[in-house]
């Protein structure tokens, strides 16, 4: 982020500056975390400039990352780490003292011990305290990683002199959630214990709906394109301040999209949409990585539970702790996507193998009448001849009970309602519940003019409780969830995977009495 080219919050708003000036003078070292692409970076280096134009420390910000491709050779990594910290030093304070002795140090003292020696010399020599941003630390893998932490650590008790007065970690996670491979040792070691020196832990946030707002008008001061009513809190709505998110949707809309580069139109809710629908369906880089944590067994252990709705979640505080850390969680309250991009983009990555299946097997077009209206009772129909086939092969292969037999009924509906619809899910930890919102446009309309609205509820008849409770249950939460959205009908799905019940007990259809909310009940 370059502020004079590019719409911004000032970094250091963004965090909490007093504490962090009584961190650095009360020499502790700390860490200050957040996802990926929030802003770190440019908030410590602004940090950084800060600290140096006081004129009372001398601060030096050091990216570790490029010594992430040593992995688990220290020699290498602390080569990378040194050479990097020397360039580091020379543009900061303009002096050649870390590149003079670095080299010799490393050949001397070796790679487990050279770090710690340089920031000795280094420390002893300035006038000024030394002040350390050390960003990407939880790029370095294993070994260098251990051999990183354990020399700062060492040092630490010769701070200020000898030593650097302050040390700031920035990564992704709180140190403390490291879990590290040690090849040497042959087993893993805790972060918290390799680096048990932290003060304390910072989360950078994700933006307010008032520093949306703040870039928003940036763009309407300087190039006069106004934001239609509504469209500045769907941004919101979208992202739920999501840094990355945030500046990826209003690129979209405003630049990418050709529409949106005619300055004298106001960008409108339906710029919006498209542009959420191209991120998710283009798998840009930020979503791409959201997809790669998904394979982790931390992150799977949280999330399935999540889309499964289940009471029972199963998963330990460290579990939930690291994946809020990750971003793809509400950093607090209940335990729910941390956005409604991200809420759609997981269901995608978790089904991509069977929406491929699904590709030769079911065509949109079959559940879509003459007029352009989506026949979502045949969908659904067809959906349990699908379920009973396929359900053995699919649902196991999802590793949770409750998540498993509705992520095959997401890939399903994905393939049908995504071909000019649009679907919204809501599923959090101990809800009991699923809920999608199927949006279709109606004849002659666009999605963001006019659409009639469907509820799905799904849910799993669990070991202790019937299916008729469940029955009673959903019934009451769908027309709950229908009145809500204002939908025109809704479909209670209920998944019952009890061992010992035949097909024929499991598939079948209810409709309620004329007078009750429109609501079908779909055995499957």
């Amino acid at each position: 982020m370059v502020p004079q080219r590019h719409y911004c919050i000032p970094p250091l708003s963004r965090i909490d500056l007093e504490e962090v000036l009584e961190l650095v003078e009360d020499m502790r070292y700390f860490v200050l975390h957040a996802p990926r692409q929030t802003g770190k970076t440019s908030t410590i280096k602004a940090l950084a400039d800060r600290l140096n134009a006081a004129g009372e420390y001398r601060c030096v910000y050091v990216n570790f990352e490029p010594a992430q491709s040593a992995r688990q050779d220290v020699g290498a990594g602390m080569q990378t780490i040194l050479a990097a910290l020397a360039d580091e030093a020379d543009w900061t304070t303009g002096e050649d003292l870390v590149e003079q002795i670095w080299p010799a140090a490393l050949a001397k003292a070796g790679p487990h011990l050279a770090l710690k020696r340089v920031l000795a010399r280094w420390s002893a020599a300035d006038s000024k305290p030394l002040v350390l941003f050390i960003d990407e630390i939880d790029s370095l893998i294993g070994d260098t990683l251990l051999s990183v932490l354990r020399q700062l650590r060492s040092g630490y008790p010769d701070r200020p002199r000898r030593f650097p007065q302050s040390i700031i970690l920035c990564g992704v996670r709180d140190v403390r959630d490291y879990r590290i491979f040690s090849s040497s040792e042959g087993t893993h070691i805790a972060g918290g214990s390799a680096f048990n020196i932290k003060a304390e832990s910072l989360r950078l946030g994700d933006f307010t709906e008032t520093e949306i707002q703040t870039l928003l008008g940036q763009h309407v001061a300087e190039t006069g394109q106004e934001f239609e009513a509504g469209a500045r809190e769907r941004i919101w709505h979208f992202t739920r301040g999501q840094p990355w998110l945030v500046n990826a949707l209003a690129r979209q809309a405003c630049f990418d999209d050709k529409s949106g580069r005619d300055r004298s139109r106001p960008i409108g809710l339906a710029a919006i949409e498209r542009a959420k629908e191209t991120l998710v369906i283009n798998r840009v880089t930020h979503l791409d990585q959201l997809a790669n944590q998904l394979r982790e067994e931390r992150v799977r252990r949280v999330v399935l539970p999540m889309l499964g709705g289940s009471v029972n979640a199963g998963y330990s505080d460290r579990d939930l702790e690291y994946v809020r850390d990750l971003g793809l969680v509400a950093p607090q309250g209940r335990v729910r996507m941390a956005n409604p991009i991200y809420a759609e983009v997981v269901p995608r990555e978790l089904t991509v193998a069977q929406q491929s299946e699904l590709e030769s097997l079911v065509s949109p077009a079959w559940y879509v009448s003459r007029d352009g209206r989506l026949d979502l009772r045949g969908l659904l129909t067809a959906f349990q001849g699908y379920f009973r086939e396929h359900s053995e092969s699919w649902v196991d292969r999802y590793g949770h009970r409750e998540a498993g037999p509705q992520l095959v009924l997401h890939a399903y509906l994905q393939r049908v309602v995504n071909s000019g619809g649009r679907i919204t899910r809501e599923y959090a930890v101990a809800r009991g519940r699923t809920d999608l919102l199927i949006e279709w446009p109606l004849p002659g309309q666009t999605l963001a003019s006019l659409a009639s609205k469907h509820v799905i509820e799904c849910k799993v008849v669990g070991e202790r409780s019937g299916l008729e409770t469940i029955v009673r249950q959903g019934l009451r939460q769908t027309a709950a969830y229908m009145d809500l959205c204002g939908a025109e009908s809704g479909h209670l799905v209920v998944f019952d995977m009890r061992p010992g019940k035949t097909w024929e007990e499991r598939i079948f259809t209810r409709d309620r009495e004329p007078g009750q909310p429109p609501i079908t009940v779909w055995g499957m």
